[in-house]
């Protein structure tokens, strides 16, 4: 009688675990448990699929492209307001301001979708522009008013003496301010060097990362030759492209900086 009802408890044992270890696994396939080293939705908003993951990119492009107009917008009305006049610079570079921070969050944003590919594209855009925008424009700022004076000695060159012949060299001084510019943007949103620091690093990068150099030129010019021969708001309106394509000609750049100057150990 003793070993039926041993027989029987057992029986009874393994059901129950049995039960109870298909009651885990459907709780588990419910909640969806992943395995060590598994991708799963909740990993990854975006999805395996190629035609998803297209999807999605074009969506960070085109909140990219809004929040470039939207941090940028009341400089660039009145820019088109504005009569294409020596005389406008000084507002021209006023008009100007917005243009730093809102690059460099742009660069900061999509460098943080490549380290967090989700659908929300414009967490990391906020995110720096608060945290880089007063920062930016401590070297923005006085770019852009060396610019000013530049572009004004250049424009009224021919009415003082000898000025014709100063005219190349502020000419070049100011296509090396607009790639300082560049260089400086992505120190901006990468680093967290002082700005005495920073300013450094990107003057000594400017010869050794000419490739870079010439594609923040490459960009100047066709970004000119939009606004002359289209319009003003088609410049705007390819902002985005810029920005990613800044981003992507800045990979050696930041790799060099990551490697002289920072602790990477």
């Amino acid at each position: 009688m003793d070993g039926r009802g041993a027989a029987a408890r057992a029986l009874l044992g393994r059901r129950a675990s049995g039960g109870a270890g298909r009651r885990a696994t459907r709780r588990a396939r419910r909640r969806r448990i992943p395995v060590s080293g598994a991708r799963t939705w909740s990993d990854d908003e975006v999805g395996p699929g190629a035609l998803s993951r297209g999807a999605a990119v074009l969506y960070r492009w085109l909140v990219l492209e809004v929040l470039l107009v939207l941090t940028t917008l009341p400089g660039a009305v009145v820019v088109v307001l504005l009569e294409r006049d020596a005389a406008n610079l000084p507002l021209y570079a006023a008009a100007l301001l917005p243009v730093g921070p809102a690059v460099v969050a742009g660069l900061a944003a999509v460098r943080s979708w490549e380290v967090d590919p989700d659908l929300s594209p414009a967490r990391g855009f906020w995110r720096a522009y608060r945290r880089d925008a007063r920062g930016t424009l401590a070297w923005w700022a006085p770019l852009l008013a060396l610019l000013c004076v530049l572009a004004v000695n250049v424009a009224h060159a021919d009415v003082v003496p000898g000025g014709t012949a100063l005219r190349p060299a502020a000419f070049a001084l100011a296509l090396l301010l607009v790639v300082l510019a560049g260089h400086l943007a992505v120190l901006q949103a990468r680093f967290t060097f002082r700005l005495r620091d920073a300013v450094r690093i990107a003057l000594a990068q400017v010869a050794p990362q000419w490739r870079f150099s010439l594609g923040v030129l490459s960009l100047l010019l066709v970004g000119a030759t939009v606004t002359v021969v289209a319009f003003d708001v088609v410049t705007v309106l390819l902002a985005w492209a810029a920005v990613l394509l800044l981003h992507q000609m800045s990979r050696p750049l930041v790799a060099d900086v990551t490697e002289r100057f920072t602790d990477h150990a």
